[in-house]
């Protein structure tokens, strides 16, 4: 089979166009979901997705697809391509974004040579991926694929007190179409890797076989504020040193544990916040991750024993809030297969690997076989102005993600 290409000029373009929408005066980029730059971020997408030819359906949740039907196979389960277009604060211009634009770009590139697919093909957009304005991240895709009802979703409040549903119906983006109204016969979804693997080692694509486990947890810890120069250390219920003493532990665990596990605690917030005061209280969320489910959840298990224990050693109240869980994901092998058989076929070096990041893909795994195509991104930066993909990279993912639709659209495929 020839290989041919998708358009390098149009998906580059279109990428750096996008990437002009909600910048701010300072040259910020920032698209947080419902918000007004999202609205027009999702419009300029719809435009082009009409301009493609295809039908536009928008779902509860706001999801949009994108849906390129033949008539001799409207009836068969889709293809379904995507990621989301909403972005971080201060964000880069792929992530996510290039997921999206890429499947637009297969579908168009297929479309252009006259190809007959056995099957539907779509694109999809889903809601809140980045789940910094609305908890939990992948939101939309979680509903679709039916871990959380859509109307628990649309009730959700924002960081800035702001009700999910009320601002999709604001922006225009409250569908009809119930979620998961479409059932894919299996998924790919195309991203910059976020990390430094595929870059040191010099590889051009990476085949993601599996996904890493998440667990968010908002910790509490409740203590004594008092005068910083007159009580003395023994005789403190400080929470600000309890906090400390929880990131520190969490490093050593892992250390000690010689395990892929990673901890982070992004977010910290002390009460009352005073350089001269003994915080009474501090506030901050735990994101762990692993690969393997059962050393997920003794890190969980660890942290918990350890909470306990600083409570009692440090005389602080402290109490836990379970933000988000999701399992680790194993991707379906067959496409995993298909997408190195590509990167051969294309002479691009090409590696397994994990992701550590979520992505829709792992909650459309719930109810299709899926997997995912990362390529280098730069010094493995992301969720940073500084998030960059080499164009040549950006058009080789992008031709192995044509290459595999390809093969499944086919009539031969039979995925798992």
């Amino acid at each position: 089979m020839p290989l041919y290409s998708i358009d390098a000029a149009r998906l580059t373009g279109r990428i750096r166009e996008l990437g002009e929408i909600g910048r701010d005066p300072q040259g910020q980029l920032t698209r947080l979901a419902g918000s007004d730059n999202d609205r027009a971020g999702r419009d300029r997408l719809v435009a082009w997705i009409k301009a493609a030819g295809l039908d536009v359906v928008i779902d509860r949740i706001g999801n949009i697809f994108g849906v390129w039907r033949d008539a001799s196979s409207a009836d068969a389960e889709p293809i379904m391509l995507g990621s989301h277009i909403d972005t971080v604060i201060n964000a880069g211009i792929y992530d996510g974004c290039y997921g999206v634009l890429a499947a637009l770009e297969v579908i168009e590139t297929l479309t252009e040579r006259g190809v007959t697919p056995a099957r539907p093909i779509v694109v999809a957009a889903f809601t809140n991926e980045e789940g910094v304005r609305f908890a939990p991240d992948m939101l939309g895709s979680l509903v679709y694929a039916g871990g959380l009802s859509v109307e628990t979703a649309l009730a959700t409040v924002g960081t800035d007190g702001s009700v999910l549903s009320d601002e999709l119906e604001r922006i225009g983006y409250a569908g009809a179409v119930e979620p998961g109204f479409l059932k894919p016969h299996a998924y790919v979804e195309l991203h910059i890797e976020q990390g430094p693997v595929l870059e040191r080692e010099g590889m051009a694509i990476g085949a993601v076989e599996n996904l890493q486990g998440i667990s968010w947890q908002r910790v509490t810890i409740d203590g004594v504020a008092n005068h910083a120069g007159t009580t003395p250390m023994a005789m403190r219920r400080d929470a600000g040193l309890a906090a400390a003493r929880v990131g520190l532990f969490l490093r050593e665990w892992i250390d000690r544990s010689n395990a892929p596990s990673v901890a982070t605690i992004g977010t910290m917030r002390f009460e009352p916040n005073a350089i001269n005061v003994i915080p009474s209280r501090a506030v901050f969320a735990v994101d762990l991750r692993d690969p393997d489910e059962d050393r997920l959840q003794a890190l969980e298990a660890a942290l918990s024993d350890f909470l306990a224990r600083v409570g009692r050693e440090e005389g602080v109240e402290i109490s836990v809030e379970r933000l988000a869980r999701f399992q680790p994901v194993a991707f379906d092998q067959h496409i995993v297969a298909a997408i190195e058989a590509s990167a051969k076929a294309r002479d691009l070096k090409s590696r397994r690997m994990t992701s550590g990041a979520g992505h829709d893909a792992q909650m459309i795994a719930r109810i299709a076989p899926a997997a995912m195509i990362f390529v280098p991104s730069r010094e493995g930066i992301s969720h940073n102005p500084r998030e960059h993909t080499e164009p040549a990279d950006l058009v080789a993912g992008a031709n192995v993600l044509l290459d595999v639709v390809e093969r499944m659209v086919g009539s031969g495929w039979k995925g798992r």
